[in-house]
């Protein structure tokens, strides 16, 4: 469903496992930036009504799973740790068209960034509710795949709908998605969400 065209490699759980408190702490902040971009599209194309109505709600929904993950910690007796660089997402931003937002291949990328962040968190969610040993963080990462998978759609649904008539967003999709896998060849080796 979600066309990655590299998957990660399962022992990047085993590393996860090793620092609860990282992947926790790392989990949270990628929960807040979600919130934050999504605010930030509905500022910059106010005239979209469905697209800033989606924002709205997905902006609450990405901070009421800043708050499940911060109780995840308070739980387990971690605190949570200072936001750190997402050094993967930092490399996507690199490939994002960009300029008068106005434009609308530069919405299509940025609708297409979304994606591609939400599509390597839902495969990331899915490993860690497979094969996590954790079974309380198994159901806690089930329940949150399935999250990542609907803004996935979401975004890319918006991506086709608002720049169909300006280029074949599916093929600029295949480009996001053998970017990213280049991109992700470095990565999977910390216990971070994309790291």
């Amino acid at each position: 469903m979600l066309g990655l065209k590299l998957e990660t490699d399962p022992r990047w759980v085993n590393i996860v496992e090793k620092n609860i408190e990282e992947i926790l702490t790392d989990h949270a902040y990628c929960e807040q930036k979600a919130a934050t971009n999504a605010i930030s599209i509905m500022i910059s194309y106010p005239h979209l009504t469905d697209l800033v109505d989606d924002m709205v709600a997905l902006a609450k929904e990405e901070l009421t799973h800043f708050e499940m993950v911060h109780a995840k910690i308070k739980e387990r007796g971690l605190t949570l740790g200072y936001e750190r660089k997402d050094e993967y997402v930092g490399e996507l931003y690199k490939f994002m068209r960009k300029g008068d937002h106005r434009k609308r291949i530069v919405l299509i990328d940025r609708l297409l960034f979304a994606a591609m962040i939400e599509a390597r968190s839902c495969e990331r969610f899915k490993l860690l509710s497979e094969q996590i040993a954790d079974e309380d963080l198994r159901g806690f990462y089930r329940e949150l795949m399935i999250s990542e998978a609907t803004h996935y759609t979401m975004f890319i649904g918006f991506a086709r709908k608002y720049g169909s008539d300006t280029e074949d967003v599916d093929a600029r999709w295949q480009q996001w998605l053998d970017y990213e896998a280049g991109v992700l060849r470095n990565y999977g080796k910390r216990e971070t969400i994309h790291g």
